[in-house]
């Protein structure tokens, strides 16, 4: 996994902060300098923290748990969904319902009942209904797809968050704290870190700076779920040669 430099981090504008009279003054650290009434971000805190967190995520991927994407601001959508997809992990692109996490339990019987009506419509069930009834249940499942489609595998808690905007996202925020969740996210200069046990400073507005941060963040979570799988595979290969060495004694 190559590491992120210092000049691709500048072209991608990811020290670019919000204008000086909307800053977060616990931000203070991060922030370089002003230049024409914005804040500009320190990228060697950047690279600092971005390591830190792919370190943690690391960990947190190489044991076998999930880490929960969550950017519903237009210029983040796609970009965290297919970051989240290639890594196999659960995301929420579309709108944070409250209680995601905080009353999962309720969360999961909406999913259980989005893939009660594909059954529905595989096992002949909607051969019954009339044409009212199954435009219904397409619509229902059209909007439960739209909010709860990316986390329909996420069968307990996550282990952890990644946030793009932890201002906006303030709802996922507090319900993470409250369940103690660990949260990663990009923090701008609006933001309050201190919110969050992994932050990363960095422009949360520009595309190009959240796709180069969300793929070095998913791109540690690829390494740990490699490591992983040769873990497995190591072990599987240690067993199978155990039998051997026991009948060769």
């Amino acid at each position: 996994m190559s590491e992120l430099t210092n000049k691709e981090l500048l072209d991608a504008g990811v020290h670019f902060g919000h204008l000086t009279r909307k800053w977060d003054p616990k931000m203070a650290p991060f922030i370089f300098m002003e230049q024409s009434g914005i804040h500009i971000i320190d990228l060697n805190k950047t690279l600092a923290k971005l390591n830190e967190a792919k370190a943690a995520v690391k960990n947190i991927a190489r044991s076998g748990r999930k880490v929960m994407f969550v950017a519903t601001k237009k210029q983040a959508k796609a970009i965290v969904q297919n970051e989240a997809g290639r890594v196999n992990m659960p995301f929420v692109t579309e709108r944070w319902l409250g209680g995601m996490l905080t009353n999962f339990a309720t969360v999961r019987k909406s999913i259980k009942k989005m893939q009660m009506i594909d059954k529905m419509a595989t096992d002949g069930t909607y051969n019954h209904l009339n044409k009212k009834e199954r435009l219904m249940k397409d619509r229902e499942k059209a909007k439960l797809q739209r909010l709860l489609g990316g986390i329909e595998d996420l069968n307990r808690l996550p282990a952890a968050l990644f946030i793009v905007d932890v201002k906006r996202e303030h709802i996922a925020v507090a319900e993470a704290q409250k369940l103690n969740i660990p949260i990663f996210g990009i923090v701008d200069t609006n933001s309050n870190p201190t919110l969050v046990d992994f932050p990363i400073p960095g422009n949360d507005d520009a595309s190009a700076s959240i796709e180069i941060l969300t793929k070095a963040f998913a791109d540690a979570i690829a390494e740990g779920l490699s490591e992983r799988k040769e873990a497995k595979a190591k072990e599987a290969a240690k067993k199978e040669s155990e039998p051997e060495v026991a009948s060769n004694n």
